[in-house]
């Protein structure tokens, strides 16, 4: 009687080891992450491509483990009660469940599952090799069991095969925003990477310069002013127009004037700007940023004319203005400061009308919605459905808006009081 008792114990021991086995085994696959996984089978790393392999086809892998968990679980339970009934007769029943749900729980459940999470990545790598035979051994059962389930929730209604797990996109939003770190620091690389999955959302209209603000030149003029007015501008590429401002003819690159100047000795009268003019590239307004991002890769070209679904120009974009929505503003020593942000006291913040919202929420994390305007001018005329007056308050989305000056029918800048939690979170 002892000797069996003494090897009944250690077999429940060794199912209590293979229960946790398993039990680890399905948490360490299921949490291992993707990525690094995928860089470590491009690195060389077998076992990395084992576990890829196996969790392309996750039914079969999930069923495995579930199958092998529950037959030594049951297995164990079944042999700790045969015991405890020898020894204390109908008690044991009861006896057995209390240890084994215990033990089971303790032991093959939480604790393998615990550790499985904390170190997913080198346990999975670890457990591969096993886990690959387990499932080839358990594979006909396993299909048999899939099979049934799949067939038992189509008539509940439920067809699982065409559910999907959601799109690479969201699980790298999902993955920026639980990035961590230094807060400013993280900050502006949440801002970066965010801003390089929205290049396909955004139009060419949301960060072009308009028209009023772009400077341009008039051949109508006289060379001698032409000539000044590139000089002074602090633009290498200037689009040029003639008789009428919205009618631009050409691309002037300040590059080729100098070279006509230094081959025409400086005889300024030398010049014909008509012969130095480039093809403008007419782009429509709703071109996305990542599609002109690449046509600029493509053609070479560094600025483009944006024109309305009429036809009609509505500004330029350059590539700059696209590099500038990924990393941030990038000044040089000749960029020319213009009115933007500038924090008061009390929180709040004077911003000039022509603010993106985008630039605001990617500064202050405000969250401010964009999709039907693209300026914090335009979020004010859209919400409140009219021309604002000068002292007129607003409270949209939970900040509060007030108008300090405008130019005929344009507002030119308002005062902007974010929420309380936004105030501290500067502060």
């Amino acid at each position: 009687m002892d000797t069996e008792l003494t090897f009944s114990l250690i077999f429940i021991f060794f199912l209590l080891i293979l229960s946790a086995f398993f039990s680890g085994s399905e948490t360490a696959l299921t949490a291992a992450s993707r990525v690094r996984l995928l860089s470590r089978e491009k690195e060389g790393n077998k076992r990395a491509a084992l576990v890829n392999r196996m969790r392309m086809n996750k039914d079969r892998m999930i069923g495995a483990l579930l199958l092998g968990n529950n037959l030594v679980n049951i297995l164990s339970s079944a042999v700790a009660t045969g015991v405890l009934i020898k020894v204390f007769g109908d008690a044991g029943v009861v006896y057995a469940t209390i240890i084994m749900t215990m033990l089971l729980l303790i032991f093959s459940e939480v604790l393998p599952k615990t550790y499985a999470f904390h170190h997913a990545e080198s346990m999975a790598l670890r457990v591969a090799p096993l886990i690959h035979y387990v499932i080839l051994i358990f594979a006909p059962v396993t299909e048999v069991v899939t099979r049934i389930v799949r067939w038992v929730l189509r008539l509940f209604g439920v067809d699982i095969s065409k559910v999907t797990a959601g799109s690479h996109l969201e699980l790298l939003r999902g993955a920026i925003e639980m990035h961590e770190g230094p807060e400013q620091e993280v900050q502006e690389q949440r801002a970066m990477l965010r801003s390089i999955l929205d290049l396909a959302d955004v139009d060419i209209e949301e960060i072009m310069i308009h028209r009023k603000d772009v400077s341009m030149i008039n051949l109508n003029k006289a060379t001698e002013e032409i000539v000044a007015d590139v000089l002074n501008s602090p633009y290498t590429r200037l689009p040029l127009w003639k008789d009428n401002p919205d009618d631009i003819i050409g691309i002037l690159h300040v590059k080729s004037l100098l070279q006509v100047l230094l081959n025409a000795g400086g005889k300024i009268e030398a010049i014909d700007f008509n012969d130095l003019a480039k093809e403008p590239w007419f782009i429509p307004q709703t071109t996305t940023l990542y599609d002109q991002l690449q046509a600029f890769r493509e053609r070479r070209e560094h600025i483009a004319i944006v024109i309305d679904e009429y036809g009609s120009f509505r500004g330029i974009v350059t590539l700059e203005d696209i590099l500038e929505e990924i990393v941030g503003d990038i000044d040089d020593e000749h960029d020319v400061s213009v009115p933007g942000v500038r924090k008061v006291i009390g929180g709040a913040y004077m911003v000039d009308g022509r603010v993106t919202i985008r630039d605001l929420n990617r500064e202050y994390n405000w969250g401010l919605p964009d999709e039907d305007y693209s300026t914090i001018a335009g979020l004010i005329i859209y919400e409140s459905q009219c021309v604002p007056e000068v002292g007129q308050s607003f409270i949209f989305h939970e900040f509060r808006f007030d108008i300090v000056k405008r130019q005929r029918n344009q507002i030119k800048t308002i005062r902007v009081t974010p929420p309380e939690r936004f105030i501290d979170a500067k502060d």
